[in-house]
């Protein structure tokens, strides 16, 4: 079954063209925004303990918004192996790679045709990673982490932003330590597939809040590590639909 996840990933990832998008919706790249270049594919020799691997959130508005205090994002990581590879656990103590998961507000300085929405005022952080009952299929618990993250600015710093623009809200950066050595942690080499899974907008009225759950284009959610293997674009006819497997977010 995580095949065929993976496959779709896969496939829905080599469908989005790097370039700047007018439609709602939300974004995942490696290294930079969307519309920037970023790609949808990290493919690492898992040679070194040191690096950093970047990968960028961004978001499209549907409507212009004023006051936007805050973002609160969901991403989803999913391997086929039966359990998470160690190299992928993170955060809870006795993890093989405790620290190597970050976060930052930074963008990159090259990127010109995504806008930082906050204007370099927010701050925030990582609130979860874990692998939370009823956020996907009981069957896949074991081979999935759910990360939760949300930054805001100040009062002074509400920002009115508006619709059509890609918005740079986050990195989230995973590092190479204890890639090789005596220390090493397995599953480098692992393919996996990260999704984008929504974003909540936020304002001083909760009720003017803007929920975006979907792609700015077809996969334009979705990253993968380490590619994939002919196997995983081998998907059945009869497999889900990528509506059908987004469901299983929810």
């Amino acid at each position: 079954m995580m095949r065929k996840l993976l496959g779709m990933g896969v496939v829905a990832a080599m469908l989005f063209v790097a370039t700047a998008a007018s439609a709602a919706g939300v974004n995942l790249s490696w290294n930079d925004c969307q519309g920037d270049g970023g790609v949808a594919n990290r493919t690492s020799a898992c040679a070194a303990n040191t690096g950093t691997n970047i990968l960028t959130t961004s978001f499209i508005l549907p409507a212009d918004l004023a006051q936007v205090s805050g973002n609160e994002l969901v991403l989803d990581v999913l391997t086929a192996q039966p359990t998470l590879p160690a190299w992928w656990e993170f955060r809870d103590p006795g993890t093989c790679r405790t620290t190597s998961l970050g976060f930052n507000v930074l963008i990159n300085p090259a990127d010109v045709n995504c806008i930082d929405w906050a204007q370099g005022q927010s701050a925030g952080g990582i609130g979860a990673y874990n692998s939370e009952l009823g956020s996907i299929d009981g069957a896949l618990v074991a081979q999935h982490r759910r990360i939760k993250i949300a930054l805001a600015v100040p009062v002074s710093g509400l920002q009115n932003l508006t619709a059509g623009t890609e918005y740079f809200s986050c990195n989230l950066t995973v590092n190479n330590a204890k890639t090789v050595g005596p220390v090493a942690c397995a599953g480098c080499d692992q393919p996996m597939c990260i999704v984008f899974n929504s974003i909540n907008i936020t304002t001083p009225v909760s009720a003017n809040n803007v929920f975006i759950g979907t792609a700015n284009s077809n996969g334009s959610n979705i990253v993968t590590w380490q590619g994939a293997g002919p196997n995983c674009l081998a998907v059945p006819v009869q497999n889900k639909t990528w509506g059908q497997v987004k469901a299983l977010y929810r």
